[in-house]
């Protein structure tokens, strides 16, 4: 388990590495990343991957 002050170290080399202008467009990235992560494995709809016939096949299908 970490403990406050490894904690404190990992942020203050997060700082360090990135800088202070970086950090909140990194923690919005990953924020997005994980709220489309949970959206893509709760949506229960399939996806349909059948092929669509073209235009001259439709008027082919429908003579």
């Amino acid at each position: 388990m970490l403990s406050t002050q490894d904690i404190l170290v990992i942020g203050a080399i997060v700082v360090v590495l990135f800088g202070a202008k970086k950090i909140p467009e990194l923690a919005k990235g990953v924020g997005e990343g994980i709220k489309n992560f949970k959206k893509a494995i709760s949506d229960s709809g399939e996806v349909d991957v059948t092929p669509k016939p073209l235009d001259k096949e439709k008027e082919e299908v429908k003579k």
